[in-house]
């Protein structure tokens, strides 16, 4: 990266990086409580007798509160550093991941409260990791830093896939919820600790380090916010907030689906079904820090920002869509995980794209973007699982399905391509 990162690194580990680590790690908790149900939702449904559509419900619930806190949670975090927003955040969520059963027993209106309110708390939480990232990282090590925090999403996916079939076979579903919440209270203990809003609040940032953060300009911090209305009326932001929605119709599809058309479409048997489901995820996970690496890696040799974000949204969505147009029609196992597989690599790719294009356009607004692109990339966790659920229970298609998301990723990838721009707008 250059003589002034070494420089800055040279005095041990640098203070960004916990920073990063961290932040990755909430977000690890954050899809691992949040994946726990989509396993889980199997027993559950059949104890509560619940029809398709109902699962959906269950399903889908969570991004109402989801959507709540999106642009709120990037305002806070703007104004008054993530530390505090993003530690309040999780330890809410944890809570209510933790009363799901107890909401469940009560009823699926209590259940459905409860999963709304979870959402709230996981609202906030990459609005605030944006906001700081943008006072954080580097602009040289920006790509990689969004690929490292992307690929805790499959990681955590994983691991709730992984251990929630053992722990529902040996203990009960009700205890995975219990088990899981409670992590996120033993991870406050490490961000209270070792976390600081600002490199200029962090006595453990080296002048080198906080040199190489903010370059030749004034800390962010002494900048203020861009105002709504201007974010709104220009054509990159709104790039990147339907590049948003389009990449999340398909995750989250994806996400909530994925278990069940394993177990149900494939035919995979219950317990084997987070080791299939593990396979494309660990494809994602290396696709994404790749990507983000790949993306810097062009940047700093000379090639344009706009060019390489538009190149990597290019292979991420056109990629994912064409293989989701076919891996319907698949009834090999073997064959629909390798395809599954392929998609995520090709979508490892958005990691330079649209994900971390909020970064170069307004640093000190990512927050803020990232609040308003969320909050579109949440509406498909929404209804973009809930119609699944109907076609599912209407037509009894998952290539209908998987056909419907490659279709919302193609016209994201036409928009994005349209109006996307990586220059610096704002701040």
């Amino acid at each position: 990266m250059g003589s002034s990162v070494e420089a800055a690194n040279s005095g041990g580990w640098p203070a960004r990086y916990t920073i990063i680590v961290l932040a990755a790690l909430a977000v690890f908790i954050c899809y691992m409580d949040r994946v726990v149900i989509s396993i889980a939702i199997i027993p559950m449904a059949s104890d509560f007798n619940w029809s398709p559509e109902q699962q959906g419900r269950v399903l889908s619930s969570f991004f109402v509160g989801y959507l709540l806190t999106q642009v709120a949670g990037g305002w806070l975090a703007g104004r008054y550093g993530g530390k505090v927003v993003l530690g309040v955040g999780v330890i809410f969520w944890s809570l209510f991941t933790m009363l799901t059963p107890v909401a469940a027993a009560g009823g699926l209106t209590a259940l459905l409260v409860t999963r709304v309110f979870m959402g709230i708390g996981e609202g906030i939480t990459f609005p605030s990791i944006y906001a700081m990232f943008g006072r954080w990282i580097p602009e040289t090590e920006r790509s990689r830093a969004i690929g490292i925090l992307f690929s805790t999403i499959p990681l955590g996916s994983v691991f709730a896939l992984l251990a929630t079939p053992w722990i529902v076979m040996h203990y009960g579903w009700e205890v995975s919820f219990y088990a899981f919440g409670a992590v996120g209270f033993v991870w406050m203990i490490f961000w209270y600790r070792y976390a600081a809003a600002t490199p200029e609040s962090d006595p453990k940032v080296s002048a080198q380090e906080l040199l190489l953060i903010n370059g030749d300009e004034l800390p962010l911090s002494d900048s203020p916010q861009p105002l709504m209305k201007t974010l709104l009326s220009t054509p990159a932001v709104w790039a990147i907030i339907v590049g948003h929605f389009c990449a999340n119709w398909g995750g989250y599809v994806l996400l909530a689906w994925m278990p069940t058309y394993i177990f149900k479409g494939l035919g995979v048997d219950f317990a084997a079904v987070g080791l299939f489901t593990m396979i494309p995820a660990f494809f994602s996970f290396l696709a994404l820090n790749a990507g983000g690496w790949l993306a810097d890696n062009l940047i700093q040799r000379g090639f344009n920002k706009t060019r390489v974000r538009k190149i990597m949204q290019t292979v991420g969505f056109g990629g994912s869509a064409a293989v989701l147009a076919v891996v319907g029609y698949v009834e090999s196992v073997p064959v629909a995980i390798a395809l599954m597989s392929l998609g995520n690599i090709f979508g490892g790719a958005m990691a330079g794209g649209f994900g971390v294009n909020h970064l170069d356009i307004a640093p000190k607004g990512a927050g803020v973007i990232m609040g308003l692109s969320n909050t579109a990339g949440t509406i498909p966790g929404i209804i973009g699982v809930y119609i699944s659920g109907l076609i599912l229970e209407v037509t009894g298609s998952w290539a209908l399905v998987f056909q419907t998301a490659a279709g919302v990723l193609t016209f994201g990838l036409i928009f994005y391509l349209i109006f996307a721009s990586a220059e610096k707008l704002f701040d």
